[in-house]
């Protein structure tokens, strides 16, 4: 009897061992949505669910779509219409989550400009052509008015962080960031906290809550989320514990800004503590299930789909694009 005892436990624990991953690819960029990903990385977080658990950065669109088509990761963090647009493309992906509703800012060396169209005429650092941060400015200035391609001189860079970069080298007067990039800016020119005398940076435009006044609704935008990828789609155990553990992750980087500064701050060498503890603060991060944030993001995506189709691949994504838990447990088709 011992002897039977003894055999099923180690049956069972090779079963265990096998069920393993030997590999988990997190994805995402160098902004605040990547955060609890580099937690839950430091923290040994899954390190009961994979042998290997990696980050792996992506620096622009075009190297996130290569990584999303190629299957290269298995949870990446992206912009929601960037989702969108690779679902109704056919690739295999649902969306898990949105966690982040504003991170973007309007930063310039005047004081004085406090709304869109007090930039008119002006030369602007925009990151990400066609993506996010641009879509965003694009729909608020159309919406008042204002010819985002006519009204302003618009210089476009690669990322925020780029962006960032001309800001602080005096090669432009004004740039749209997004955090950890804005903070980053402030502490680079000693221009924060606020109440600094003479800041030579300000924080401009709250897009956010620009987008509440413009659009009559809530200040704060569904951005940027996770995407579940490949085979990893099937596994509804393992989705469940990285969306516990994502949302325990970005639980911790909001209670412990410093040491999450410190952190990220080892993965991007132009990202200081200071900067991405003081990003925390300032931006909203909640994690959201996707099927609960549907009504936002649809309103969000009909805005777009409004200006330029393409940017959802010609249509709003339908309802396998938001990942439900099957009613069974275990796996998804």
């Amino acid at each position: 009897m011992r002897f039977a005892l003894v055999l099923l436990t180690l049956l069972l624990a090779g079963t265990a061992h096998a069920a393993k991953l030997p590999r988990l690819i997190l994805a995402g960029p160098y902004a605040s949505v990547s955060n609890p990903l580099i937690h839950m990385v430091e923290s040994g977080a899954l390190r009961d669910v994979a042998d290997k658990v990696e980050f792996v950065p992506w620096k622009d669109p075009d190297q996130l779509r290569v990584l999303a088509l190629e299957g290269r990761a298995d949870f990446v963090a992206m912009p929601t219409n960037v989702a969108a647009n690779l679902y109704n493309r056919g690739v295999k992906l649902n969306l898990l989550n949105v966690s982040t509703w504003g991170v973007l800012w309007m930063i310039s060396r005047d004081p004085k400009l406090k709304t869109l169209a007090d930039f008119k005429g002006k030369e602007i650092a925009m990151p990400f052509r066609a993506d996010m941060p641009d879509i965003v400015f694009g729909l608020l200035a159309q919406a008042q008015g204002i010819d985002p391609r006519r009204d302003f001189r618009l210089r476009y860079v690669a990322s925020p962080l780029d962006a960032m970069q001309l800001l602080v080298m005096r090669r432009v007067d004004h740039a749209l960031l997004a955090e950890p990039a804005v903070s980053m800016a402030l502490r680079k020119t000693r221009s924060f906290p606020v109440s600094l005398i003479a800041p030579e940076l300000y924080r401009s435009v709250d897009l956010q809550k620009e987008w509440g006044r413009v659009f009559r609704t809530e200040a704060r935008m569904p951005q940027a989320g996770i995407v579940v990828l490949g085979k990893a789609r099937t596994d509804a155990r393992l989705i469940e514990r990285f969306q516990a553990e994502y949302a325990a992750s970005l639980r911790w980087c909001q209670a412990n800004a410093v040491a999450c500064g410190r952190m990220v701050a080892k993965y991007v060498d132009l990202l200081t503590p200071e900067a991405v503890a003081d990003s925390m603060a300032a931006s909203q991060m909640r994690v959201v299930p996707a099927r609960q944030a549907r009504p936002e993001l649809e309103a969000f995506f009909r805005r777009l789909h409004a200006q330029q189709p393409a940017l959802l691949g010609g249509r709003l994504p339908d309802a396998g694009f938001y990942y439900a838990p099957p009613t069974g447990g275990g796996t998804r088709p």
